[in-house]
């Protein structure tokens, strides 16, 4: 009984915010298409249907069970969200706008935001592969070479801690375009820690590893690629999640001072009308994104380094 009731916990909070919605007149004078209504509709009807499930699905009823306790506490702070805003207007607007001002304008802006979104997936993308890739190769050769790393290490002190976001002056003087500039920024915030952990990976291979594969004939190239580099695995992916994490904040940055378009630049358009609304609906489209991709490259690494698989969680 206890079960049953926590499993439909988060629909009875569901149908509350709905009759909230619908009984109390909105106090910040909304006339767009009520979206907010609709999506609670749709949300209730999904967790019924997912309910009735449960009941021929054991797997389906262990999640539901799961993630009750979290959806309810989401759904009541989007209840208390809609009281404080929408119903009774206790925050000033524009700058606290209630869940219909940022779900009506997430519906009705989708085409630009889409846009938006696609264009800094474009720069995301470009950017973290020649960060990624010039990160990997100065870190394999850091941690390989000791010539090499005693003359790039200084160089990696230096430019390293600066944030990539203090380069952009630099950046946009130096390229001529700003998505170029925008690329190079992205470029170099990916690029030290994918460095750092490279080189840190290498170097801490175990000697073993090398004495065994040179019995066995292996020359230097054959220590490199699959000696050094699959054993440092774990250490280069610490490298990329640290880097994707940076590439985010710094994406975000570069658009709102120098690019035309992408999701930075949404939110510092919307900002200048003073759409706060929009500001929202757009972070909300940046979160789900963003952990997405860190999801699809947690996925990635427990593919290939299966003997790991869930020692780091996401």
């Amino acid at each position: 009984m206890k079960n049953r009731f926590k499993l439909f916990l988060p629909v009875f909070i569901l149908i509350i915010d709905f009759l909230i919605d619908y009984l109390l007149p909105n106090t910040q004078g909304f006339t767009k298409p009520k979206i907010y209504p609709i999506l609670l509709s749709i949300l209730i009807g999904v967790y019924v249907i997912l309910s009735i499930l449960s009941i021929m699905y054991h797997k389906i009823y262990e999640r539901l069970l799961k993630l009750s306790p979290l959806l309810s506490a989401v759904f009541i702070i989007i209840c208390v969200w809609d009281l404080v805003t929408s119903k009774y207007n206790l925050l000033p607007l524009p700058y606290f706008p209630g869940p219909e001002k940022v779900f009506g304008d997430l519906f009705s802006d989708w085409s630009l935001i889409l846009i938006s979104a696609l264009y800094s997936l474009r720069l995301l993308f470009v950017g973290y592969i020649i960060g990624t890739f010039l990160g990997f190769v100065s870190g394999v050769l850091m941690g390989w070479n000791k010539k090499i790393y005693y003359w790039l290490n200084p160089l990696l002190k230096i430019i390293g801690p600066i944030p990539a976001t203090a380069w952009i002056p630099l950046a946009m003087a130096m390229f001529p375009t700003s998505f170029m500039a925008s690329v190079f920024i992205i470029a170099l915030a990916v690029w030290f820690p994918v460095t750092v952990m490279t080189s840190s990976g290498i170097a801490n291979v175990p000697q073993s590893y090398f004495e065994v594969a040179k019995t066995l004939g292996a020359d230097e190239k054959y220590l490199v690629f699959n000696v050094a580099i699959p054993a440092s695995l774990p250490t280069i992916f610490i490298g990329l999640f640290m880097g994707l994490g940076m590439s985010f904040l710094t994406l975000i940055v570069s658009e709102m001072l120098g690019v035309k378009a992408g999701l930075g630049w949404y939110i510092n358009w919307a900002q200048g009308w003073a759409e706060y609304s929009k500001v929202y609906a757009c972070l909300l489209i940046i979160a789900i994104i963003f952990s997405t991709l860190i999801s699809i490259l947690f996925k990635f690494r427990d593919k290939i380094l299966s003997w790991q698989r869930g020692l780091i969680k996401w």
